[in-house]
């Protein structure tokens, strides 16, 4: 009993301190994420910027600003339309763009066609758009809640979730579950893609335009659903999987639906949470780590001059 406890003690200590000893063979140069414009990130459903000191980007932004880049953390409705979001996100880019000329916006989940709404209506504010995760043609999952019996209900419970994130995080937004739920079904999906159609892809799973007004595109996604048996967060994801039955996904969103401009990856094996390096660095140990991906589509903005 004794060993085995000393093998669970070791894997515990494995598991969270594998993506911090990096700093042991750390030779990337202190310019490596020095872009010409600043980084905004984006979040997603139930997002925040920071509650109790825990990011929703864990670690992320720290990386990105030791490396060289200047970056920006913002914050809209954790739930609501993906027009919404974006109207309660253009002032905050404006306000950025106004000191740096543009910006390249990274946005995890509903974040992405939140950035996209923003490269729709201001491309004069906006150098590149990257997506990570995002369900640009839906998710069954939304689909499977929106107009079901169980809505209601959701509704009651999401939204009270989201205005107790909005309370903690000093947003100061009202929560639509419902209408943020149909944004990311596939009918909502496809308007929002007749509005805003740059970067979609055409086919089923292929690539979209690479570039329109300008702005660059990029996207980046998983197909991991259980990948740290530490992190309790992937039980719920596991749950959320079965509405995708065999087609691969991160738990919410497909690998085809992730895709949008350049795809860079669409099946690391990451879930929905561990794309932004949650929850609080559990990721797995056999796949890259979430921060250097963020880092090296840094990387890729700057050599392009974004």
């Amino acid at each position: 009993m004794k060993q085995w406890t000393k093998a669970l003690a070791m894997l515990i200590v494995l598991a969270w301190s594998a993506p911090s000893m990096a700093w042991w063979w750390d030779s990337t140069p202190s310019d490596y994420t020095d872009t010409r414009y600043p980084v905004v990130l984006v979040h997603g459903m139930f997002g925040f910027d920071s509650i109790a000191g825990v990011d929703y980007w864990y670690g992320i932004a720290e990386d990105l600003r030791k490396y060289g880049a200047d970056v920006y953390t913002t914050q809209v409705p954790a739930l609501d339309s993906t027009i919404a979001r974006g109207e309660a996100l253009l002032p905050q880019i404006a306000s950025i763009a106004a000191i740096h000329g543009k910006v390249n916006l990274i946005g995890h989940s509903h974040g992405g066609p939140t950035a996209r709404y923003i490269a729709r209506v201001r491309p004069d504010l906006v150098a590149s758009v990257t997506s990570v995760g995002s369900p640009h043609k839906g998710s069954p999952v939304a689909d499977l809640i929106y107009g079901s019996p169980a809505e209601s209900l959701a509704a009651s419970l999401g939204n009270a979730l989201g205005g107790l994130i909005d309370l903690l995080s000093g947003g100061g937004y009202n929560q639509d579950l419902r209408s943020s739920l149909y944004s990311l079904t596939a009918e909502g999906s496809a308007e929002f893609n007749n509005f805003a159609p740059a970067g979609v892809p055409a086919t089923a799973c292929g690539e979209g335009a690479y570039s329109a007004n300008g702005v660059r595109f990029y996207s980046w996604g998983g197909t991991g659903v259980l990948t740290n048996v530490l992190d309790p967060s992937d039980a719920l994801l596991g749950t959320t999987s079965l509405a995708f039955g065999f087609s691969a996904n991160d738990g919410l969103v497909g690998r085809c639906s992730n895709h949008f401009g350049k795809v860079i990856r669409d099946n690391y094996f990451m879930n929905h949470l561990d794309e932004v390096n949650q929850a609080l660095g559990l990721h797995s140990l056999f796949e890259t780590d979430p921060k250097t991906v963020y880092l090296q589509q840094a990387n890729r903005l700057r050599n392009a001059g974004l």
